[in-house]
């Protein structure tokens, strides 16, 4: 879904930051850059943590609009991670509404008054599988790498972004996401081997 149309392709070479700013001033040829070069990997990061397009999609453009309207708060130079980081909170905001909204669909007349009772959220499948990635040997071993390379392993990995688009998120070059990468790999099989020195986990 295309939210903002670009007009001309003058600002396509401009930075984040440049684009953010004249954003800020109600440019939206500007606005409409911005969305067309981080659109694509914040959606593909958000179908990763909810399998519900409809949900996505509204999530991200619950996430630009707040672009539009806050851009002139920003002061990093690259807009990757704040742009994650309002996807992210507009992510837990939407489920939180879509599970009040289905406890009241689903109780009892007499018991609407218990709304307002915490709920117990089941987990999706895809919740479940990052949680045993986070919690499991696998987490204990990205945890004992350093965070500028489990950031680049979170987002290959676990949220299937690419080269570019984990460049955009981090605010890095390309070539510094596959050095990075890289070493990640050889520092998380390292990690996992002290954890596990048996080869395999088959028995010593």
């Amino acid at each position: 879904m295309r939210l903002f149309r670009p007009v001309g392709g003058h600002r396509e070479k401009d930075t984040d930051a440049a684009l953010l700013r004249a954003v800020g001033d109600g440019d939206s040829a500007a606005m409409a850059v911005l969305y067309d070069r981080h659109a694509g990997w914040l959606h593909r990061r958000l179908t990763r943590r909810c399998a519900d397009p409809e949900m996505v999609r509204e999530v991200l453009q619950d996430t630009f609009v707040t672009v539009w309207r806050s851009a002139g708060s920003h002061r990093g130079q690259e807009a990757g991670g704040w742009l994650w980081t309002i996807a992210a909170r507009r992510l837990v905001d939407a489920r939180r509404a879509q599970e009040r909204a289905a406890r009241i669909e689903t109780a009892p007349m007499e018991a609407v008054g218990a709304e307002h009772e915490p709920a117990v959220a089941t987990p999706s499948a895809e919740e479940r599988a990052l949680t045993a990635l986070e919690f499991g040997d696998v987490g204990t071993a990205l945890d004992r790498i350093s965070p500028e390379l489990r950031e680049v392993l979170r987002a290959t990995v676990v949220d299937g972004l690419t080269t570019r688009e984990t460049a955009r998120l981090l605010g890095i070059p390309e070539g510094t996401v596959k050095t990075r990468a890289r070493r990640a790999r050889a520092e998380l099989r390292a990690a996992l081997a002290r954890l596990d020195p048996t080869p395999m986990g088959g028995p010593a």
